[in-house]
């Protein structure tokens, strides 16, 4: 029967077509995929900012005062009274004491005209206070004690100026038994001594440098003295030396140096002395002279202060951003321009008729030796110039090595030349102004042995 025909019917695979998108599509995820996983496990190029500033390196010391002083000795028995203020230039001939058979009664009001300022002072020690007040730095804490002594010599002086003038009065009375006595010669007065007079630069030993057993005495107004002892003492000459104890490792340093700039912790007044080093068995002592200044430390005989061995400025960077890096030296007159561009480059020996122009970025110019600095990654291996206007030939195989950081301002890796000045434990200070090296605000890899020129950076 019709109704009970069975129908066979047999199912095929259907056919598999390609689908382009589907691979594109999939293409492209693998490589975003593998751009992810390499950006995410490449080290990171850190970038530094290249800024202005500067590296001090200083040491300090305690000095021994060596000068050219004269002891003068009194020429009576009494009680000694000073006209001049301590640490006053006073000239040959010029009242310095004088001696009286008992004690002088002098009128030292603690106010009252006697004592006060004039205009002038008063208006000087204003300016002094303000800049005091305005520049203070808790860094710089002695300046509170180089205004102390500011203030303090004014007063001293006012001081001196009234027993000064009632001295004058007591002369000009006929005092019975009042002798003065002038300076014997021009110099700086003193009112103490210590037994260090006349001491010459050879005698000087350590034990002194570092004040062993040092011991100073004072002569005051109003005291008694008898012939012969010491009253007062006169610098004569403003040329000075200060003697330090220095360490064998500093010594060899500083054997060859001349010259060193030195800062009073006093008064933070930096100068540049004169220097040389004496050896001797068990110890070093340098020497610093000087030609100048003498009555701002005429009445010390220790000083302390600062040999400032490194005071450079410059470009700061640090000393791990930089690398060496080797190029080619080539002689200056092989470079020339493009013919169709003002390209600086070379001229390539091809074997032909004609040279090859090659564009050439240079690194660095000596002036000394007149060679300039190719980078050998441009060039083919015994590659050969030929000298514009000549049939000279130079073929490329000396190199040498320049320091230099990697700029990376434009996203990409550039080698600059650098020209250290000083350093510290973790930076350096470069020369700026360079036409091949840095600008102040340059950014260079913080780890200069992670990039290498022309590597994309951003």
């Amino acid at each position: 029967m019709a109704g009970n025909d069975l129908t066979n019917i047999q199912v095929y695979r259907k056919k598999w077509n390609i689908n382009i998108g589907v691979i594109i599509f999939g293409v492209i995820f693998i490589y975003l995929a593998v751009t992810v996983l390499i950006y995410l496990t490449d080290k990171k190029v850190s970038a530094y900012e290249v800024r202005e500033g500067s590296i001090l390196k200083d040491t300090a010391y305690t000095g021994f005062i060596v000068r050219q002083e004269e002891v003068v000795n009194a020429e009576g028995d009494g009680y000694i009274n000073y006209f001049a203020p301590e640490g006053a230039k006073v000239g040959a001939r010029t009242d310095v004491y004088t001696l009286s058979p008992g004690k002088l009664d002098f009128d030292e009001p603690d106010s009252g005209e006697a004592t006060e300022l004039t205009a002038e002072e008063q208006a000087a020690m204003l300016v002094k206070t303000q800049s005091f007040s305005e520049n203070f730095n808790e860094s710089q804490y002695s300046d509170v004690y180089t205004l102390k002594n500011n203030i303090s010599a004014v007063l001293e002086s006012k001081s001196s100026q009234s027993r000064q003038s009632q001295l004058d009065a007591m002369i000009s009375e006929g005092k019975e038994g009042l002798q003065v006595y002038p300076a014997s010669d021009d110099g700086i007065v003193i009112y103490s001594t210590d037994g260090y007079e006349g001491l010459e630069l050879k005698d000087v030993t350590k034990d002194m440098v570092e004040k062993k057993d040092y011991e100073r005495k004072s002569i005051k107004n109003n005291t008694k003295v008898r012939s012969g002892e010491p009253v007062y003492k006169l610098i004569t000459d403003d040329a000075w030396t200060l003697a330090v104890v220095l360490e064998d490792e500093t010594a060899q340093e500083l054997a060859e140096t001349k010259r060193v700039k030195v800062r009073f912790t006093k008064d933070n007044e930096t100068t540049t002395a004169g220097f040389a080093v004496y050896n001797t068995k068990d110890y070093n002592i340098g020497f610093l002279t000087f030609t100048s200044s003498m009555i701002r430390y005429a009445q010390e005989r220790y000083l302390d202060i600062e040999l400032i061995l490194e005071d450079e400025s410059g470009l700061k960077i640090p000393k791990s951003s930089v690398v060496k890096k080797k190029f080619y030296t080539v002689p200056e007159d092989y470079l020339t321009q493009g013919g169709n561009s003002r390209d600086t480059g070379v001229l390539i020996d091809t074997g032909r008729d004609n040279a090859e122009f090659q564009k050439a970025d240079v690194y660095y110019r000596d002036s000394e030796t007149g060679m300039v600095y190719l980078n050998p990654d441009a060039f083919e291996e015994d590659t050969v110039l030929i000298r514009p206007d000549s049939n000279d030939t130079y073929r490329l195989k000396d190199t040498k090595s320049l320091k230099g950081v990697y700029n990376i301002n434009k996203g990409y890796a550039i080698f600059k030349q650098i020209k250290i000045l000083c350093e510290s434990d973790e930076y350096y200070i470069v020369e700026s102004g360079n036409n091949y090296g840095l600008a102040n605000y340059d950014h260079i890899a913080l780890d200069g042995s992670s990039v290498r020129e022309n590597k994309v950076v951003f």
